[in-house]
């Protein structure tokens, strides 16, 4: 058997038995929810995006930027009223919506100047939410202040998720920390979000962020984490040398399927969002192979695990 024949049986073979879980569990016609980040397509033309993700039984579009533009306030497609409803109409006539608005929004910061900055694009991003019928915006801290004990950097991130949730209140609107960064640890993810309780607040569970740097089981992060988790990113990677490298669905080390069936045995309702990360590692596959491989692979896995 040639390697690539013996790759495409393992990955068949582990689908099935993926499938076979599933089905015991009364799954049989689990519907997954499915979006992508545009954070995978950074070079695509919001047409292009919203074609692609039609044609491919996408659900959903999660916002990372459009052509390169990051302040999602600045794109022709968002920029002013208008832009705004031309843009719903063109979401509702492919059958999408929006699940999330990736920001930029950081909270880890203390300096008062870049606090403010951040904590004003969090504000716009829910604004935008509002007026797009969009669930959900995305912040989170980085590498947390080497000047700062880790217990005050918690309360940072809490007392700025705990703000722009406020400035949600009465919204549709959710404010999502994700697990990124420094904060990864299920004991730590498990404090801010339980310091930071509030109806308009919760997290981006980040499967591969967490198991790639602490290797905790992703069945015991949502086990803890579960009560908060309104949004999820999904991928898979290796670790070569130290360093994280992505690759395609169920190429990786990722226990990543034991994470997709938790929380479909959970029944969880929200989306399965794809997100590559092409924009930062250009060397990753390219947008349309991986795109499509992850919503085929995804409807494989739920439905009869017979197509890889």
């Amino acid at each position: 058997m040639s390697q690539y024949s013996r790759r495409k049986f393992l990955q068949t073979s582990s689908l099935l038995a993926a499938s076979a879980v599933l089905s015991s569990y009364g799954l049989k016609k689990y519907k997954p929810l499915l979006s992508f980040s545009t954070l995978g397509c950074p070079d695509w033309s919001f047409t292009q995006i919203t074609d692609f993700a039609a044609a491919h039984g996408y659900d959903g579009i999660e916002l990372r930027g459009i052509q390169r533009e990051m302040e999602l306030t600045k794109t022709k497609e968002l920029n002013t009223p208008q832009s705004r409803q031309e843009t719903l109409k063109i979401m509702k006539d492919k059958g999408l919506r929006f699940v999330d608005l990736g920001s930029s929004a950081t909270l880890h910061f203390a300096d008062p100047i870049e606090r403010q900055k951040n904590m004003d694009e969090g504000r716009r991003y829910i604004d935008l939410a509002q007026q797009l019928d969009c669930p959900f915006v995305r912040v989170f801290p980085n590498s947390l202040p080497k000047d700062l004990d880790k217990a005050a950097a918690i309360d940072l991130i809490v007392k700025g998720l705990l703000e722009l949730a406020d400035h949600a209140k009465g919204s549709n609107v959710s404010v999502l920390v994700e697990s990124h960064g420094d904060l990864v640890k299920i004991s730590d993810l498990e404090t801010v979000m339980r310091l930071a309780k509030h109806p308009n607040s919760g997290m981006v569970w980040d499967v591969t962020n967490m198991w790639t740097i602490t290797h905790e089981p992703p069945v015991d992060a949502y086990k803890v984490l579960k009560p908060y988790i309104k949004h999820t990113h999904i991928k898979d990677a290796k670790i070569a040398d130290g360093k994280v490298q992505y690759v395609l669905l169920g190429r990786g080390e990722v226990p990543i399927f034991s994470a997709i069936d938790a929380l479909a045995k959970s029944g969880y309702k929200g989306y399965y969002s794809f997100e590559w990360e092409k924009l930062w590692h250009p060397e990753i596959d390219e947008s349309d192979v991986a795109i499509a491989d992850y919503a085929r692979l995804m409807k494989a896995h739920f439905l009869n695990g017979s197509k890889s």
